[in-house]
């Protein structure tokens, strides 16, 4: 195939990771389901999958806990093309959107990809609220280094040492 025909893809595969959560519907088989299928997308590799955390949910309290993952992965895919990879695989997973910080069968958040900072209305990289949030800052150090630097935020265990709220924990 040529190359120049792949518009939405890059030469040299980025770094990415990815959050993975779910609350519904045995959300360990989501999950790992999950994790199982970001291989799969187009010019995608998975190289490495963290533990599982279960941590309380964040938003609304009357809901199960979350079982949560970090994944990362090399991809050819720009980040557009991802995220819209990661949405067809979470209504393949059943997810409905009735409100944000909700119960779910999957959530796919992008937490970085390269060290590109993005925003428009579909989305922003780094994620932005990730700073703040023990369960994907947990499974984060699990596939990447301490000192991996968040641009514009710093390395994952100094927003981990600053974290608030409770913490995940390993399942």
């Amino acid at each position: 195939m040529n190359p120049a025909s792949l518009p939405a893809r890059h030469l040299t595969p980025i770094t990415a990771y990815i959050g993975v959560g779910s609350n519904l519907a045995d959300p360990v088989h989501q999950v790992t389901s999950a994790l199982d299928s970001l291989g799969s997308f187009p010019g995608t590799r998975l190289i490495a999958r963290s533990h599982l955390y279960r941590s309380p949910p964040f938003g609304h309290p009357d809901q199960p806990d979350f079982i949560n993952a970090v994944a990362h992965i090399e991809t050819a895919l720009d980040p557009e093309t991802l995220l819209s990879e990661l949405l067809r695989l979470e209504q393949a997973h059943g997810r409905v959107r009735l409100f944000a910080n909700g119960p779910r069968t999957l959530d796919l958040d992008i937490l970085m990809y390269g060290t590109e900072c993005l925003q428009n209305a579909h989305l922003t990289l780094p994620h932005p609220r990730l700073a703040q949030r023990s369960f994907v800052l947990l499974p984060w150090l699990d596939v990447a280094p301490e000192t991996l630097v968040i641009p514009g935020q710093g390395t994952i265990a100094r927003l981990l040492s600053n974290c608030p709220g409770p913490m995940a924990l390993p399942l």
